[in-house]
């Protein structure tokens, strides 16, 4: 595995425009999924000196987490975006693994090359999640670790419901675009069910909640306008009366403190289990 850090990787990252900019993607989503990466990666230490997968690694979120609190011994993250793989290879120390862009769905390791793997946020952005699950069980050794989490689009994640809603009460077709409808691996159920289905042993299924704490109106609507991930890509192609009027929306439906913050939380679910011990 070499380090992969160069520009090989641009035309994947220029088919996804929506996650092509890392600083963008960390002021919206990455500093919440960065607790969230952090609670699961304690929920599902399996022990230090491993070699580890991050698959659809982001920004690195989970990478680092990993790195911190699981002390591998390599650390390899991948994802379809040049962008961001590199800024989550900066959470990698020299000599101990890099990042990669690679497709989750044909992961460009030899079978059982790794002693666990994790996805964190990338199941329900994926064409095919059983075909990238399988390919983790390829790539991970037999007894090894296979873990995930994604966020509670439907109930569990407070400002991105409050923003779908007041899209929805000005431009009703933005509900064809609600992550809470459009992607089924949100829930525990289903979560569950595709690990099973999988051949996976030890199947568990935990919530992580964390608080998302705004400093003002601002600091939640702001982060919309730069187009990283489904919400903000719909914001960004918004035509500016139309995204005033669902910003005053959004603001309006909104509790916020004498200080001006918002207090809010989001959930996600983190599931894992054992490949199987042929």
């Amino acid at each position: 595995m070499r380090e992969t850090r160069g520009a090989h990787g641009a035309q994947a990252a220029g088919q996804y425009d929506v996650w092509a900019a890392g600083d963008a993607y960390e002021r919206y989503m990455g500093r919440w999924s960065r607790l969230v990466a952090e609670r699961f990666a304690a929920w599902v230490d399996p022990g230090p000196g491993l070699r580890w997968l991050d698959v659809g690694c982001g920004t690195g979120a989970l990478t680092s987490a990993v790195t911190t609190r699981c002390r591998p011994q390599l650390m390899v993250g991948v994802d379809r975006s040049w962008a961001f793989a590199e800024v989550a290879a900066a959470a990698i120390a020299p000599g101990r693994g890099g990042t990669a862009v690679a497709d989750a769905q044909a992961l460009p390791f030899r079978d059982a090359t790794f002693d666990a793997a994790a996805g964190g946020l990338v199941l329900n952005f994926l064409p095919d999640p059983t075909a990238a699950l399988a390919e983790l069980v390829r790539t991970v050794r037999p007894g090894g670790l296979i873990g995930a989490y994604v966020w509670d689009y439907a109930e569990g994640m407070a400002f991105l419901r409050h923003f779908w809603d007041a899209a929805r009460s000005v431009d009703p077709s933005a509900a064809s675009l609600d992550e809470g409808h459009r992607f089924p691996l949100c829930r525990p159920e289903p979560l569950r069910a595709l690990w099973t289905d999988a051949g996976l042993d030890d199947v568990k299924v935990t919530p992580i909640e964390v608080p998302t704490h705004f400093a003002g109106f601002p600091d939640l609507w702001e982060p919309f306008l730069a187009g990283q991930g489904p919400a903000a890509g719909y914001v960004a192609a918004l035509p500016p009366e139309l995204r005033d009027r669902v910003r005053e929306a959004l603001r309006t439906s909104l509790t916020t403190a004498p200080d001006g913050s918002i207090a809010l939380t989001a959930r996600a679910w983190g599931v894992k289990g054992r490949t199987p011990k042929r």
